[in-house]
């Protein structure tokens, strides 16, 4: 560990913030991890993290999560104004790390026949993107594929929203939305596309057995859902049934409806029972 407080304008500091920009991120394949729960997520990943700043008050009350930076992982001391550069967090926790990216191909997502993905189209909020792929790792999924003009997985906000859940399942980008919603479908998993005008309920589509294969779901915009031509490529259209006066349900909640419910149908069928 450093031995004095780095101030905003040392060289390593200025390098590191730079990771703010999603080119410099891109370029350099490294983004900034923003939190205690984010840094120790990263941790756990063997050679994720490669250098983490810490204020001396987080120092102290972070002992145990800098115990566990491997010996060969540079620690650096720096003053409070350093680090509030380096985090976009309203109140700062006081550590922030730099980590290899974290996204995969694609096909390193379908190698190992997944039974349960979460696919976003055109997701843009960085937070809805996070709880979604903290939704997906809470229900067992399998992995999580950003399609079209996604937000950037790497954005602080997505990871701090995330929980540490990025770190606990494959991420992959792909431009191409109908491109990636193909191969999906090629490598043997349905695609059930979560829209308001389903032409199937999610509760009559987990009695008819619809929910007990290999599944990715579908989810669009937050504000425009899904476009026609990429519901038209799923293999089924599902709607979540509102029983009261809701317009609709926020991205994140649809999501984890639909993914809990293969889950739970995928593990009634592995047990041998049906689902409730």
């Amino acid at each position: 560990m450093t031995a004095s407080p780095l101030a905003p304008g040392n060289p390593r500091v200025k390098e590191a913030r730079k990771l703010s920009r999603r080119s410099v991120r891109t370029e350099r394949r490294l983004f900034l991890v923003d939190g205690p729960k984010a840094v120790e997520g990263a941790l756990e990943v063997p050679g994720r993290v490669r250098e983490v700043f810490v204020t001396p008050a987080a120092a102290e009350r972070y002992a145990d999560l800098l115990a566990a930076v491997p010996p060969t992982t540079p620690v650096r001391l720096v003053e409070e104004r350093a680090l509030a550069g380096l985090s976009d967090a309203v109140t700062p926790a006081g550590v922030v790390a730099t980590c290899d990216l974290l996204d995969v191909p694609l096909a390193d997502v379908l190698a190992p026949a997944p039974r349960l993905l979460a696919l976003c189209a055109d997701v843009r909020d960085p937070g809805n993107a996070g709880t979604v792929v903290r939704c997906a790792d809470a229900a067992g999924a399998d992995g999580v594929v950003l399609l079209g003009d996604a937000v950037d997985p790497h954005n602080p906000k997505t990871v701090r929203a995330s929980v540490g859940s990025v770190f606990h399942l494959p991420l992959a980008q792909v431009p191409d939305a109908a491109a990636g919603v193909a191969a999906v479908r090629a490598a043997g998993v349905q695609v059930l596309a979560a829209d308001g005008a389903g032409d199937v309920d999610l509760f009559e589509a987990e009695a008819a057995g619809l929910l007990d294969g290999p599944t990715a779901w579908l989810l669009g915009n937050e504000a425009w859902g899904l476009p026609a031509e990429l519901a038209a490529a799923a293999d089924h259209v599902v709607r979540i049934p509102i029983h009261g006066r809701a317009e609709s349900l926020n991205l994140a909640t649809a999501a984890a409806l639909c993914l809990y419910a293969s889950a739970r149908a995928q593990r009634s069928v592995s047990r041998g029972t049906t689902a409730p």
